[in-house]
């Protein structure tokens, strides 16, 4: 993001800044405190002020050194800077700002509180620039390319691009396609020699006849026969496309950050993997096959039509100028419709998506009515997009096709006129019209041209808005791979899900292999974002994490994610039996490997009193288990992959008493010798951790031994004394000694 505009003279000098000190960022807003649009404001900061000019006048100026600390916040449709100073409480209001400069302002703010700091450095961000995949072009910090945005023509080149595997298939369908043009034009020739040459001359007779049946019958049947083979090849083709095009789309989805996944509806990169790449499948198979036959027999039509009657031809066209320029006025009206229906269905499918996946929960709350109501409601909306696109269409077709058909018309009665007159034979005028309908055919189907391409064309668009998008956490460049030994440091780690919320600050942590690190604190102060950060699923804003002395982004990812094994609270298990839910995380381990883990995990005995022992299917996301046997699943999982770092979140929450004894045990198993990070709201299973940090406000407030903790009597005593006090024990001395 760019910090530093050019402040206007006039501003720096309303400011009061002087000459001789060092604007560090610069930055315009749009919006007064009130919410009115403003020009000529600024924020401008210096190695020791803050100022801001609204309209072009002081607005608010203050030292840093008076400054406790400063934030960027989100309002409805805008946002807001604001600051606590050390001599009144609370948070001041200084900046309002539109949307489209928040992300500026969240950096801003960053940079302030470095300067506030007594040990700060200069840190100000350049403008980002990243190339764009379709013209190369650099991005000015935005994804979206301005030259390329709405690009058709740059979209159906990648999409050609694509499809350049495909030579051979795309061969055969255009030769198919030529030979069926040809044998269909080669019908009106030969019935006008049959016309001309045999029942108007008087001299045919039944040879003739049944040698003109025989011919049409081999041209009809050879129309069929390409016709059969066209389709049988454009449906491999469509075929082929589309599952290269999903694949690719699967596999994108796959390697793009977690951050990615998460702001997306499970419904939409549904669609887009199925419907979308269906979409292509689709005009492969029902446009591709038929475009160029069209245009064949249409080129093919008039060539004949010309050489008939040139004069004919052109009352024949005479209407289609209209009927394209009406299919060209609606073009964008139709893409714009099609659209708007694809959002919706997109909406749908994330709720069906939802509601099947929570039905446990809507049915423990009752509210199967209150749920078919709002599904109802959104599929109603889907079909009334829909159906007014269904109108649409049908009243558009139609509008087309009759202008189309007009022409027809006058063919006929100018042509029956010129017959009459002996300026043209029965069998050039039949020839005529029958051309003259197989060139109204080809223009009759083009009008549904425009809607099938706009489907595949906003199809591809939602593809390649996913396969454009780079993840955020790739491999080095030259990539490390090797076994780490298991010594985790952060320094100075700082990072937020979004930039203008941050979640942890100054993170400082350095662990040994082998040591056991509980982690505890308040829900929502951090706990889960630190081993998200361990498990590089996200990349920090600030400092870096090392492991075994090796900044973590150097590793390359399949490398480090191997060695990091992972217990979580809510365990996910594939609808699979037993055995495949196991070597999901080795999937070359032998059966004496895993029954070893099993074991480990204190899962192998009641997986063996199961009817199928290991080959036990577990139901969707494990739900035919109970809870601790899904646990101890993932603790073998967990231990089959022999991991060097182990994170622990909330391992044995929500257990009854003799499950989380099993679960324990078998964590004492796998934490022996394996640096291991615990997250648990039950203090007490942390007590035996060779240290504890406790995350409050963003940092790490405090940290040392479960005994060290306790004596000093802070964050850490309080929520012990807190936790006993719930479970109405009478000697809660016995938890703090």
């Amino acid at each position: 993001m760019n910090l530093q505009y050019a402040l206007p003279s006039h501003i720096r000098t309303a400011m009061g800044i002087p000459e001789s000190e060092e604007i560090w960022y610069a930055v315009p807003f749009d919006l007064t405190n009130q919410g009115v649009f403003t020009q000529n404001s600024y924020v401008a900061v210096t190695k020791k002020t803050l100022y801001v000019a609204e309209e072009g006048n002081l607005f608010y100026r203050i030292a840093l050194s008076d400054l406790r600390d400063v934030r960027c916040e989100t309002l409805v449709n805008n946002g807001i800077l604001c600051v606590e100073e050390k001599k009144t409480d609370g948070w001041k209001k200084i900046v309002r700002f539109s949307m489209k400069h928040l992300s500026r302002f969240a950096f801003l703010a960053k940079g302030i509180r470095l300067l506030m700091k007594e040990n700060f450095r200069r840190v100000i961000s350049v403008e980002y620039e990243k190339t764009c995949p379709i013209c190369g072009r650099a991005l000015p910090g935005t994804r979206v390319c301005p030259h390329c945005e709405g690009n058709r023509h740059l979209t159906i080149a990648r999409f050609a691009h694509l499809c350049q595997g495909y030579k051979k298939q795309f061969l055969i369908v255009t030769l198919m396609m030529g030979l069926a043009s040809v044998t269909a034009l080669a019908g009106p020739e030969v019935q006008k020699r049959f016309i001309d040459e045999t029942l108007r001359s008087g001299h045919g007779n039944l040879t003739q006849v049944a040698e003109f049946v025989i011919v049409m019958a081999i041209l009809t049947a050879l129309t069929i026969l390409i016709r059969y083979y066209r389709n049988l090849w454009s449906a491999n083709l469509g075929a082929g496309i589309s599952k290269d095009v999903r694949a690719m789309l699967y596999h994108k989805i796959q390697i793009l950050s977690l951050s990615f996944i998460q702001e997306r509806r499970p419904g939409d990169l549904m669609n887009r993997i199925n419907r979308d790449t269906g979409m292509i499948r689709r005009f492969m198979e029902e446009a591709f096959g038929n475009i160029f036959y069209y245009i064949m027999l249409l080129c093919g039509a008039v060539i004949m039509m010309w050489r008939i009657s040139w004069k004919l031809t052109l009352v024949s066209v005479v209407f289609l100028p209209l009927a394209l320029a009406l299919s060209v006025a609606w073009r964008k009206n139709i893409h714009r419709r099609f659209h708007m229906q694809y959002q919706k269905l997109d909406e749908n499918n994330s709720a069906l998506q939802d509601v099947l996946s929570g039905m446990r929960v809507v049915k423990s709350f009752g509210k199967e009515w209150d749920e078919s109501q709002k599904f109802q409601k959104k599929t109603g909306e889907f079909a009334e997009i829909q159906e007014k696109n269904e109108v649409f269409w049908a009243s558009f077709y139609p509008l087309l096709t009759f202008l189309m058909g007009m022409g027809i018309y006058f063919v006929t009665w100018l042509g029956g006129l010129e017959t009459l007159q002996s300026k043209m034979t029965v069998g050039e005028l039949m020839q005529f019209i029958t051309c003259a309908t197989m060139m109204y055919g080809p223009l009759g189907w083009m009008t549904h041209l425009p809607r099938m391409i706009v489907q595949m064309l906003t199809s591809l668009e939602r593809i390649y808005d996913v396969l454009d998008e780079q993840p955020k956490i790739q491999d080095d460049k030259d990539p490390v791979d090797r076994v780490i030994e298991g010594k985790v440091e952060f320094k100075k780690v700082g990072f937020g899900y979004k930039s203008y919320l941050p979640v942890l600050d100054e993170i400082n942590l350095s662990v040994k292999p082998g040591e056991m690190i509980g982690i505890v604190g308040a829900s929502g102060t951090g706990k889960s974002t630190l081993i998200n950060l361990l498990m590089h699923l996200y990349e920090v804003d600030e400092g870096e994490i090392l492991i075994d002395g090796i900044n973590i982004n150097r590793y390359r990812l399949s490398c480090y994610h191997s060695q990091i094994g992972v217990v979580l609270q809510e365990t996910f298990l594939f609808s699979d039996t037993i055995l495949n839910n196991l070597r999901f995380a080795r999937p070359e381990a032998s059966e004496e490997e895993i029954i070893r883990a099993a074991k480990m995990a204190n899962a192998h005995d009641f997986i063996c009193k199961m009817p199928n022992g290991y080959n036990t299917y577990v139901g969707e996301r494990g739900y035919n288990l109970s809870g601790g046997e899904r646990q101890r699943i993932a603790i073998a999982r967990a231990i089959l992959t022999n991991p060097r770092i182990l994170i622990l979140d909330e391992a044995t929450a929500s257990l009854d008493t003799e499950s989380e004894f099993l679960i324990q045990t078998a964590l004492n198993r796998l934490t022996e010798g394996r640096t291991t990070f615990a997250i648990a709201h039950r203090l007490s299973t942390l007590k035996d951790a060779d240290r504890l940090i406790v995350i409050d406000e963003h940092h790490i407030a405090e940290m040392g031994s479960h005994e060290q903790l306790m004596q000093q009597k802070g964050i850490y005593y309080q929520l012990v004394m807190a936790q006993l006090q719930m479970q109405n024990l009478e000697r809660p001395q016995e938890m703090a000694q």
